[in-house]
């Protein structure tokens, strides 16, 4: 082979070797973005009583905050999954009041649990 040949083949060579990286480099993205589940692995629901358990005692924190629009907002927001548009409008308050008021109660309720948590 002359030297010309020489390097058209290096040139393929490195071609290849980009587009092999590349197909590797894809196929290792999507395979750690796909949830991978182990052959042994079980994937359990939680039960009704273990459910219902959860709701209770949620329900139990909201209910001992101080306040109650604190304790409406937060229930709207996370029990019933609304956002704190719909809620300033509900309530006639801004959506900054909202937030301050989620914040506000969210910070008690952390205090809560860290103080009993002791």
């Amino acid at each position: 082979m002359d030297q010309s040949q020489l390097t058209l083949v290096e040139q393929y060579r490195k071609k290849l070797y980009r587009i092999a990286w590349r197909i590797q480099y894809r196929a290792r993205v999507q395979t750690n973005h796909e949830f991978v589940m182990e052959k042994n692995e079980a994937v359990s629901a939680p039960s009704f009583t273990e459910s219902s358990n959860s709701n209770m005692y949620t329900l139990q924190l909201i209910n001992s905050l101080s306040s109650e629009i604190g304790k409406m907002i937060i229930f709207d927001l996370y029990i019933l999954d609304k956002t704190e548009a719909q809620i300033a409008k509900e309530l006639k308050l801004s959506q900054q009041a909202v937030n301050k008021w989620k914040k506000k109660m969210l910070k008690e309720l952390f205090r809560m649990l860290s103080s009993s948590n002791c």
